[in-house]
């Protein structure tokens, strides 16, 4: 027979993971959101970036002062979430080359538009 302890503990596993997930796709939502331009990933991406950027905010912040209490529900539990997904999509961003963009035509004239363009990987 199981236990009321280990049902209890499993519950409370259950309402932590829901938790971290909602509070995750929310703070992924909201880090897109600041981002300007295209982002990459869907759904699945948008709660990837959102859950670990949640453990680098709030663990960074516990770097800092140890004696806090950091709470997904939180106000500044989310304002360091949101930081650090937004800093985790920056480097994705930075990393994966689709943040910086050049010119088509090397010579522009005085008065002439600029018209940008994605790099793009050259096969091996």
């Amino acid at each position: 027979m199981t236990s009321p302890q280990l049902i209890e503990m499993a519950q409370q596993a259950a309402h932590e993971l829901l938790l971290w997930v909602g509070f995750g796709t929310l703070v992924g939502l909201a880090a897109k959101a600041i981002m300007p331009g295209r982002d990459p990933g869907g759904a699945v991406g948008t709660i990837c970036i959102g859950i670990c950027g949640s453990v680098i905010g709030c663990g960074s912040l516990l770097l800092w002062d140890s004696s806090m209490r950091i709470t997904p529900i939180s106000g500044l539990g989310f304002l360091t979430a949101t930081a650090g997904s937004f800093v985790l999509l920056l480097a994705y961003r930075v990393l994966s080359n689709s943040y910086f963009v050049e010119p088509v035509d090397g010579d522009l004239k005085d008065g002439d538009s600029v018209a940008y363009r994605r790099r793009r990987r050259r096969a091996a």
